[in-house]
């Protein structure tokens, strides 16, 4: 059987972090969703997403294929449900596909051509963009009793100060001296060559992803994840940075998501908590208005490739666009269109030509190259999200 992620019905819910990647690839937990599936089914998938994303992320047919929505997480139920699957048949939830079985692909669904099977889904979705962080502690506990079932750690130095070790996981090379680790509220996994610096101080759950670093002194609250390649320093509270993001420096970040090549300026601080204590709302693309999120703790949603200068304030529940780039005193608008250059005082637009330049030197700086298929998405998403920056 051949398995595929589509986006499904949620993308521009997920907007600005489906704007350069399909929905299965977001971070939430210790993986992303594909490598959720990935690791549940022991094979890999291909991508049914939009086409100027689809040379990035290709799509691989056969002649029986499994198209599993990737606003769903994996668990044991589904994953059996999704494998016993044959073509014709399709499991629901409500009105919403979660997975189904076809010989032919055309790029849509329509419940009409399909037998339902029964399914009752007891687990996680993503369809709005502060259900990241909102429900990351319960994806981090799934992934790291995934990852980590039948394994040992690697020895935890006895220079740290440990609480619950049970609930700590070290992967090879990983580095973690003179720091407080307290496991008794969530899971800590420590990523393969991941480095926690002297000094920091955890409180569960938290995933440090592989090759990911935290700094000296840092205070970090779960449940908090930080990708492949991230820096975390200064206080950071239930947070999701993809991969490859910066917060490196002192500074507040909370019920927050940042996508890959971030950075956060020196001493930004991001509210999570409006001053009368009100329900926070967020931007949401699709509809053009502000989403209720039922959440009284919201921050800062900021897409790729994305910066901030020092001393930045984010207002509770800003929505930050791709490749935007913003600083100075006061605080901007919290909703920051893709390719804005500025902040409190106003925007003009950061050209294409001059956010790769920026982004060639981030990505250099890891020893990754920015080449020209990340460009042609990036160019896409500049024309796309032109009509906002003329809001």
């Amino acid at each position: 059987m051949n398995f595929i992620l589509s986006d499904g019905t949620h993308r521009e819910d997920l907007f600005p972090f489906t704007l350069t990647r399909p929905v299965a690839e977001m971070r939430i937990g210790i993986l992303t969703i594909r490598e959720k599936w990935e690791k549940w089914l022991g094979a890999p998938l291909s991508f049914q997403t939009e086409d100027y994303l689809s040379e990035k992320f290709p799509l691989r047919t056969s002649d029986k294929n499994v198209v599993i929505n990737g606003s769903y997480l994996p668990n044991e139920n589904l994953v059996r449900a999704v494998q016993q699957l044959q073509p014709g048949e399709a499991l629901m939830d409500g009105s919403e596909y979660i997975a189904y079985a076809t010989t032919t692909l055309d790029g849509t669904f329509d419940a009409s051509q399909y037998q339902m099977v029964d399914h009752v889904f007891e687990g996680i979705t993503v369809k709005n963009t502060w259900d990241i962080f909102s429900k990351n502690g319960e994806a981090l506990q799934a992934d790291f009793d995934l990852l980590t079932a039948g394994r040992k750690s690697q020895p935890i130095s006895e220079t740290n100060r440990v609480l619950a070790q049970e609930n700590i996981f070290l992967e090879e090379g990983a580095t973690v001296e003179f720091c407080t680790l307290n496991a008794s509220t969530g899971p800590i996994y420590i990523g393969k060559n991941a480095l926690m610096m002297e000094g920091s101080m955890v409180r569960g759950g938290f995933a440090l992803c592989e090759d990911a670093i935290v700094k000296m002194g840092a205070k970090i609250y779960g449940p908090t994840t930080a990708g492949p390649g991230c820096k975390l320093g200064g206080e950071v509270n239930n947070s999701v940075l993809f991969a490859n993001s910066n917060k490196g420096h002192d500074g507040f970040l909370g019920n927050s998501v940042l996508g890959e090549w971030c950075n956060i300026g020196a001493d930004t601080n991001t509210s999570n908590l409006k001053n009368n204590y009100a329900e926070v709302r967020l931007w949401n693309y699709r509809t053009e208005n502000f989403a209720r999120t039922g959440l009284q703790f919201c921050g800062l949603m900021m897409g790729d490739h994305s910066k901030c200068g020092i001393n930045v304030m984010f207002n509770t529940g800003t929505v930050v666009g791709v490749n935007a780039n913003i600083f100075g005193t006061g605080f901007p608008r919290n909703f920051v269109p893709s390719y804005s250059w500025g902040g409190a005082a106003g925007f003009t637009t950061f050209l294409p030509s001059k956010a790769f330049e920026v982004a060639t030197a981030m990505m250099k700086r890891r020893n990754m190259a920015f080449n020209d298929m990340e460009a042609r998405i990036l160019e896409h998403v500049f024309e796309f999200t032109k009509k906002w920056r003329n809001y």
